[in-house]
């Protein structure tokens, strides 16, 4: 008698919906590429490029005193000097201390890892925005000064912008609660990730009732809060002063750009003025002429928030769902105003912004060539040490050049219809 063999089982409609999806999209399985072969890039940094020791030493001395119980931040300090860092830091570096036995090498593999995965998650990123031609992806991988900065100098900038990527990739799925929490973790990590805070609290305003805002900035306080209250009981004004001190005045020798700015006049508080000003009118213009340009200006947007929150209905029913390429534009150019008005930038302060580069040079409307030729110019620059006058007036210049490509690029509608807000 003849065994009738088992028919074959089909594949799933969704499985090969998902195959074709993939194989559609040339980003997805080129991502994928750029990760394999950064591992295997990151395992040669780390076995063939010597170590420089920088701030390794200063850290582990400042998480040493604070495993040995001291919680007066007036007395954490370092090779470099006192501990100016928020104690998210304490916390990470106390377990990475714990881990690695305060060794370089294990720390070496263990930023490798945290390389791989903030490049994992920032490639996430611009795989849900429609943005860059895939090939362009690989301009993430290719920058030497931020390999250097994870997985030769070991440093805190890191862990903060890991963490503010994982946060943006929760704003884009509309997390917003859930983001303002990761993103407070990032501060508390290192103070730059504020810069990201003024774009962050407007798209806040779009996407979210005022219910929904005040909640979301609740967590992220309370988040602030019980990170530091064993340093705010033990002395709150040296914890406050120390780990959110926004007067540091930085070495005129280490900063990358304004080094053509003679050293009197870059320490001077009147630079520091200035440069805070001109950060404050470019946030202004770029979001009035920008950002609100859709909702007829800043003042017409803040004026049709404030009248939703005095109507007795649900104002949340007037609320549009954000674009991802809003979301990640606005962050992005917002941060970037702050990198071009901060008066010093240091080496490691590269990673605050470069894998927002290549985001920010294909929204304008500049042709490939020059937008790479962009990107090429802005890592040179972070190449030269130490860094000298011409450096820098080039780069502030390149900077200078993209922002006004983003301002004169056209301003594209904010929103996206009940088609468009579906998942990519």
């Amino acid at each position: 008698m003849a065994v009738r063999s088992a028919p074959r089982a089909k594949p799933s409609r969704r499985s090969t919906a998902s195959t074709s999806k993939l194989f559609r999209n040339p980003k997805l399985p080129f991502a994928f590429a750029l990760i394999f072969a950064d591992v295997i890039l990151v395992a040669l940094i780390i076995a063939y490029v010597p170590y420089t020791k920088i701030d390794w030493d200063a850290y582990m001395s400042q998480v040493t005193g604070f495993i040995g119980g001291e919680r007066d931040y007036s007395k954490l300090e370092g090779d470099t000097g006192p501990l100016v860092y928020p104690a998210g830091f304490l916390y990470i570096y106390s377990a990475i201390q714990y881990v690695t036995g305060g060794e370089v090498f294990p720390a070496q593999i263990l930023f490798g890892l945290l390389y791989i995965i903030n490049l994992g998650i920032i490639l996430f990123i611009y795989t849900k925005t429609d943005v860059l031609p895939w090939w362009a992806l690989s301009l993430l991988c290719l920058s030497k000064r931020v390999h250097s900065i994870f997985v030769l100098r070991l440093f805190n900038d890191c862990f903060a912008m890991m963490l503010f990527h994982a946060a943006l990739a929760s704003l884009l799925y509309k997390k917003w609660h859930l983001g303002l929490i990761i993103f407070s973790g990032a501060v508390s990590i290192k103070m730059n990730v504020l810069l990201y805070a003024p774009p962050l609290f407007l798209l806040m305003l779009k996407a979210m009732d005022i219910s929904g805002v005040i909640s979301a900035l609740a967590g992220a306080a309370l988040v602030q809060i019980l990170l530091g209250l064993p340093f705010i009981i033990a002395n709150p004004i040296a914890y406050i002063s120390r780990a959110f001190n926004l007067g540091r005045v930085f070495i005129h020798f280490w900063s990358v750009n304004f080094k053509f700015i003679p050293e009197p006049l870059f320490v001077s508080k009147e630079f520091a003025v200035s440069l805070l000003f001109g950060h404050l009118m470019l946030l202004a213009i770029f979001t009035h002429y920008r950002w609100c340009k859709h909702d007829g200006g800043l003042l017409n947007f803040l004026h049709s928030r404030f009248v939703s929150l005095k109507k007795s209905d649900n104002s949340s029913s007037s609320l549009k769902i954000l674009k991802k390429e809003h979301i990640v534009t606005t962050m992005f150019v917002g941060n970037f105003i702050g990198i071009i008005c901060a008066r010093s930038l240091h080496y490691q302060f590269y990673s605050w912004y470069f894998y927002s580069l290549p985001y920010l040079l294909w929204q304008t409307t500049f042709p490939t060539f020059l937008r790479v030729i962009l990107f090429i110019g802005v890592e040179i620059c972070w190449n030269v040490y130490p860094s000298n006058a011409y450096s820098s007036a080039v780069l502030l210049f390149l900077h200078l050049v993209i922002l006004w490509g983003l301002w004169s690029a056209p301003s594209e509608y904010p929103y996206a219809d009940n088609k468009a807000s579906k998942e990519k």
